[in-house]
């Protein structure tokens, strides 16, 4: 009898069998499902925050996983939204969308997914406020919670609308624009300071009559995108911008901040009347993606101004007449926007070769980028006999002289040292350094601007060059 075993266990084919047979327990232990109330069971977040949402428009949605931890398979009872049909969130676990999924099977060391979207209601307030709901996760007689919470925030929503008659915007709510804005010919739509004005990815701000920004220092006039959470919050041709038809005229902007645009500022034609077609006070253009100024055969005053990290920051062709008087017109490149382009480009021809006349004068004011893309950081180009006229009088630029310019007093190739330039964070601060030998400092020329940016006054007789007056 112990020969026959010891043949036996001998055997090829037996050690076949023997193999088979503990391959066969393990696959079935694996098929199985753990009931133990021990069970491993593992989830990406405990908790879930939405940025401020608009209410009544869908937020970004967000995910989390749920892991079986385990060497069997886990049944999830159910996975059920504790405010119910009422809430102002919503649910899809593994492609299936109810706020409760019964019998939810996870194989061993696996996961799924689930995704929540939020949905707020209006509500009488106008100030943000927090809506909070919890995910119940049931498994083998456990409960485990996945908290969600979002800020919310009334505003007035407006869809593919027509201005035709004088209007105001006040500052009691945000204004969310879906599908556009448009100003008709006659009409002035007037915006008071500490307004917002959040657009959609789909809505231009087309503007045939006027359009006034009435903003302060303490309370500006603020544009973007209307994706405020992160990353979206940053991205630039988030909306696509305003733009200034033929007819439109005696625009003027005060203390007004225009973020995130695809063509932040766009004038077309020259001015119906004497005044300049847009005047800009005291503003801030950044971040656009094309471009922050394009303007085509128009006119613009800007006094003050920030532009800064566009694609283009300031686009000048087919002519026209411009005067920017210290302002800060700066590019850096980092992660989503690359400096390219020189910070001003001028002509008096387009595409098509057409030329009309071409007069502008740059006046205590910094062109400045960083050094790789760009040589020259003031461009310009001559075409044909029509009047042409580029006057650069006490500037800081970075490259060569600009060709088919008058050139008075100014700093080429010197760092103006601004405070805080970091592209890894995307943090700029365009003020001058407090250092006394920046050099801009008191090497401007008199105008009748007497505040800065900042509204801080500006030294008489001998300004700093840029749109930031040192203190």
């Amino acid at each position: 009898m112990k020969a026959l075993l010891k043949k036996f266990s001998t055997s090829p084919i037996a050690w076949l069998i023997i193999l088979v047979v503990a391959t066969s327990i393990t696959s079935c232990k694996k098929e199985s499902f753990i009931t133990d109330a021990a069970a491993q069971l593992g989830i990406s977040k405990d908790t879930i925050r939405f940025d401020t949402v608009f209410t009544s428009v869908g937020s970004i949605t967000q995910s989390f996983k749920i892991f079986n931890n385990n060497n069997q398979k886990l049944k999830l009872s159910s996975i059920q939204l504790m405010g119910g049909n009422s809430s102002a969130y919503k649910l899809n676990v593994n492609g299936v969308a109810s706020n409760m999924v019964n019998n939810i099977d996870i194989a061993a060391n696996d996961s799924i997914y689930v995704f929540v979207t939020v949905n707020i209601n209006p509500t009488p307030t106008n100030v943000p406020f927090i809506v909070a709901d919890s995910i119940a996760i049931n498994y083998n007689g456990n409960k485990r919670f996945v908290q969600l919470e979002a800020f919310g925030k009334n505003a007035i929503f407006i869809r593919n609308g027509i201005i035709n008659s004088n209007t105001t915007f006040n500052n009691n709510l945000p204004y969310v624009i879906l599908g556009g804005l448009q100003i008709n010919n006659g009409a002035t739509l007037s915006i008071n300071a500490g307004t917002k004005i959040y657009c959609h990815a789909n809505a231009p701000i087309i503007v045939n009559g006027t359009l006034l920004c009435n903003g302060n220092f303490f309370n500006p006039i603020i544009f973007s995108g209307d994706r405020l959470d992160a990353p979206y919050n940053t991205f630039p041709a988030a909306w696509p911008g305003i733009i200034f038809n033929s007819t439109s005229s005696n625009n003027q902007f005060t203390f007004t901040n225009i973020n995130q645009a695809y063509q932040a500022i766009v004038t077309n034609g020259p001015s119906p009347n004497s005044n300049p077609k847009l005047t800009l006070q005291q503003c801030i253009i950044d971040n656009a993606f094309d471009a922050g100024i394009h303007s085509n055969n128009s006119s613009i005053n800007a006094n003050n101004c920030l532009i800064s990290n566009c694609g283009s920051n300031i686009k000048i062709e087919l002519g026209g007449t411009y005067n920017f008087t210290h302002c800060t017109v700066a590019s850096y490149s980092n992660n989503v926007l690359q400096h390219k382009k020189p910070t001003i480009f001028l002509s008096n021809s387009n595409v098509t070769a057409q030329t009309n006349n071409l007069n502008a004068t740059l006046r205590n004011c910094i062109f400045y980028g960083d050094a790789g893309f760009v040589n020259n950081e003031i461009e310009t180009e001559k075409i044909g006999n029509a009047p042409y006229s580029i006057t650069i009088d006490h500037c800081l630029y970075r490259g060569v002289d600009p060709s088919n310019a008058t050139i008075i007093t100014s700093i080429k190739n010197i760092d103006p040292l601004f405070d805080s330039i970091n592209n890894n964070t995307r943090f700029y601060d365009f003020n001058i350094t407090k250092d006394a030998n920046a050099p801009g400092i008191n090497k401007g020329t008199n105008t009748s601007l007497l505040k800065d940016l900042n509204d801080k006054n500006r030294n008489v007789g001998l300004p700093d060059i840029g749109a930031y007056e040192k203190q």
